[in-house]
């Protein structure tokens, strides 16, 4: 990993400088110059664009009561294309601007997805309405599908008079009968 970090903060630089030097040689620096800026004027408008489509398939997901993982990953992808679009380079525009493309962008999603799932450093479990196995190979919890429903309890002391509330504490009482509840 350490490698890694090295090639892309010393090599990538290395290399864009190398294509400013090509390209400038080519078509003159003054051009390679606007092309940098304008690469910069149109990725930001094609992330506003999409940004805004994102964003709206979102809410419509979660108006049907769906969870917007597409969107949430594309939305991802899209503030890293955006990032590399407004850094000034040719090598960085060109990976911006293929992180605009959809299929590219759920590809590299699932490619990421299924590198995590193979190594043993992240695990994933989905509960849901589907049957099945989840990821992985990994066996559902029996009775998944059903409601999640996500509580705090408080200990409550029987024998207590009730002294020691305050507004944040739930009432005290005693359950009548063989409540199920009580310890």
């Amino acid at each position: 990993m350490p490698i890694l970090l090295l090639l892309i903060f010393v090599g990538v630089p290395l290399v864009e400088i190398a294509l400013f030097i090509y390209i400038g040689d080519i078509i003159g620096i003054a051009a390679t110059i606007v092309i940098v800026v304008l690469t910069a004027f149109i990725g930001t408008a094609l992330l506003r664009l999409q940004g805004l489509s994102v964003l709206r398939t979102a809410q419509e997901a979660l108006d049907e009561g769906r969870i917007p993982v597409d969107s949430v990953i594309d939305g991802v992808f899209l503030l890293i294309a955006g990032a590399f679009l407004l850094t000034p380079g040719f090598l960085t525009d060109s990976i911006g601007f293929l992180l605009f493309v959809p299929f590219i962008r759920r590809g590299l999603a699932r490619w990421i997805f299924q590198r995590l799932v193979e190594s043993d450093k992240v695990s994933f479990t989905i509960f849901g309405s589907h049957s099945g196995n989840g990821p992985g190979g990994r066996q559902r919890p029996p009775g998944g599908g059903g409601p999640v429903i996500d509580g705090e309890f408080h200990p409550v002391d029987p024998d207590s008079d009730g002294k020691g509330e305050n507004e944040l504490s739930p009432p005290r009482h005693r359950p009548q009968g063989g409540s199920p509840w009580r310890r």
